[in-house]
């Protein structure tokens, strides 16, 4: 296939990249920035702009994954029109594109943001969409986009809401387990708040991907919550953290943060049931995360 790949450049997408390409297929990037493959076609640009998804999104394209994003609820909540442009505006533009040019797939990369918070409930794709932030409001209605095209344009448009991805590639992200593989490298602590005991769920960068291939091997529209189906603490994620990289990482324990959600538990069960199974676990996806972060350490 001919895939359109947005955010092709980034923590996720390069590994999508990779991975598609090895599959065979043909793969063209659009993003903001150049992608560190030389050999990967690339548009640098704004999905936002109807103009750079016209180059990127050219006839002949079968499918697009959809990974460009504003992804920081902070900024959202300071900036909500830039992320209803990037989120909503981004997205309408590449769907409207893909359907003119006949593409017959679209993989939308949602979160879990859209239900918003749920106390310890546990997330599954017919929970109600709640979200809390411009930017889990900006996802719900990429949600919706998908409903509209897959129901009305006979478009294959499979949305997959993703927990917290972590792994390789990940020098430059500012997530928990990135901070914990800098603190680990440079002998510096970790901030934990209240008392670490809320509940995350954490998948492997290169699961996440396995996702968008299974994605676009559908031949229907679909919904799939993508995590790795057992949630852990953070002071169980230090504890791990600490036994992998053998480095008593010190931590910082502050007040908890006004809002934050005690638990994100999710129900994995129609992602497994269609043949996604992670492959890392929490243990073997911070070893492999350690090992990239000591070969190729983030620039001070």
């Amino acid at each position: 296939m001919r895939i359109l790949v947005t955010g092709g450049s980034g923590f996720i997408g390069s590994q999508v990249v990779r991975d598609l390409r090895a599959r065979g297929d043909e793969v063209v990037v659009v993003d903001h920035h150049r992608h560190p493959d030389p050999d990967v076609a690339c548009v640098t640009g704004d999905v936002a702009d109807e103009d750079v998804v016209a180059e990127a999104l050219a006839p002949g394209t079968d499918a697009v994954v959809h990974l460009a994003a504003m992804t920081s609820v902070l900024e959202s909540m300071k900036y909500p029109e830039a992320v209803f442009r990037s989120n909503v505006v981004g997205t309408a533009n590449l769907l409207e594109r893909a359907r003119t040019i006949g593409a017959e797939r679209f993989v939308f990369i949602s979160s879990n943001a859209v239900v918003g918070d749920v106390g310890t409930a546990t997330i599954s794709e017919t929970s109600p969409l709640r979200p809390l932030t411009p930017y889990g409001g900006t996802k719900a209605a990429g949600e919706m986009l998908m409903s509209v095209y897959g129901s009305s344009y006979e478009m294959v448009a499979v949305v997959l809401r993703y927990t917290n991805i972590y792994g390789v590639g990940m020098q430059r992200k500012d997530s928990v387990v990135a901070r914990l593989m800098r603190a680990a490298l440079r002998g510096t602590p970790i901030t934990i708040y209240g008392d670490g005991e809320q509940l995350r769920d954490y998948l492997y960068v290169a699961d996440a991907s396995a996702a968008v291939s299974l994605a676009l091997g559908l031949e229907r529209p679909d919904l799939f919550t993508i995590g790795y189906g057992a949630s852990v603490s953070m002071n169980e994620l230090h504890r791990v953290a600490v036994e992998v990289t053998g480095v008593e990482i010190a931590a910082e324990r502050v007040p908890a943060r006004p809002g934050e959600m005690p638990a994100v538990i999710v129900d994995t069960a129609h992602a497994r049931g269609a043949g996604l199974v992670p492959g890392f676990d929490i243990r073997q996806g911070i070893a492999a995360a350690w090992e990239d972060f000591r070969e190729n350490p983030p620039k001070e």
